[in-house]
């Protein structure tokens, strides 16, 4: 029973980001109002074990906060930041937290007598923009999260595009360039290319060669100074050559999103993530124009590209979406 007095009485949901430095679990009623939130830092060197006990008390912080019992929850959704096998509910690797094989499902369902569905946190943002944001109403929608990686997903009809025991839309470590062997060996993928990872790193060596004096004076030559936002204001200011990186960086994407287009047909493509944000018209702009000189005639018209709308941690929400989805079926 919650420590607060109780102020709603009907079932919940709750939706919980594994992350990959914060645990976020968020408590929402059936119109995804939240009611509750709480957060702690992940500390995945400690161990799968150590883990799943910490997603154990941020799920209690948020029910305290929310003034519910566990006994009200309908389901948890969890998004993890990997693979996933979305029948046996195990999340099969986790790189940034050093886990692998977790039974996050049945370790969850047994701790609040509920049940329990995981999927890709990239899987769960893209169900939120399907559900609540830039993708409502689409029949087929496809989400793309360029950061330090190539992130995405895609919903079909309401449904997750998944797998039958992992989970897809590793669009990242699609080959770029044929003598690659399509997870960085001997070449190129899409996310050695068009990763804001790749955008600051080839914008330090403009700033270090004297090419990008805005962004020198900013910055330094320190790639972990270069934020999607500096990389903007460089730009603002007259910055040619980040400029220029940035748009063949969106151009390669823009590479990417036509094959997907050609495999998948969707009519809505939403982009998110800092540099989206952070240059929308430049960004956005780019990639549509890659995607219309490369897809066939007939499909030029057939799909918009948009910025997400919702905010970061909305994918707490998607969670919380597909997991009601999953077991009201």
């Amino acid at each position: 029973m919650s420590k607060k007095k109780r102020r709603y009485e009907g079932r919940i949901w709750v939706g919980f980001d594994l992350g990959g430095t914060k645990m976020l679990a968020k408590v929402f009623n059936d119109d995804y109002q939240t009611l509750g939130r709480a957060k702690q830092k992940t500390q995945g060197n400690k161990g799968a074990k150590s883990g799943l006990s910490r997603m154990e008390s941020v799920i209690d912080e948020a029910l305290d906060d929310a003034g519910v019992s566990s006994e009200q929850i309908a389901g948890i959704g969890v998004g993890c930041p990997g693979p996933i096998n979305p029948e046996t509910g195990v999340l099969i690797e986790a790189p940034n937290l050093g886990w692998k094989n977790v039974p996050i499902e049945d370790h969850l369902g047994d701790a609040f007598d509920c049940r329990v569905t995981i999927c890709n946190d990239v899987d769960a943002g893209v169900y939120a923009e399907y559900e609540e944001g830039a993708a409502r109403n689409a029949r087929c929608a496809v989400g793309i999260f360029p950061g330090t990686g190539i992130g995405a997903g895609a919903v079909i009809d309401g449904n997750l595009v998944q797998g039958a025991a992992l989970s897809c839309m590793e669009l990242g470590h699609i080959p770029l360039f044929p003598e690659t062997s399509g997870h960085g060996e001997g070449g190129s993928t899409l996310e050695m290319e068009c990763s804001r990872l790749k955008i600051a790193s080839d914008s330090a060596r403009a700033a270090y060669r004297g090419l990008a004096p805005n962004l020198l004076q900013a910055c330094g030559t320190d790639m972990s100074n270069i934020t999607s936002g500096k990389l903007a204001a460089a730009i603002e200011k007259g910055d040619i050559e980040i400029e220029n990186i940035v748009r063949r960086a969106a151009t390669l994407l823009g590479c990417g999103v036509a094959a997907v287009v050609h495999l998948m047909a969707p009519d809505v493509i939403v982009l998110g993530g800092g540099l989206v944000e952070a240059m929308p018209e430049l960004y956005i702009g780019t990639v549509r124009q890659s995607v219309r000189d490369r897809v066939l005639p007939a499909y030029r018209d057939s799909f918009t590209i948009v910025a997400a709308e919702l905010e970061d941690d909305a994918g707490v929400m998607g969670c919380a979406a597909w997991a009601r989805k999953k077991l009201e079926a």
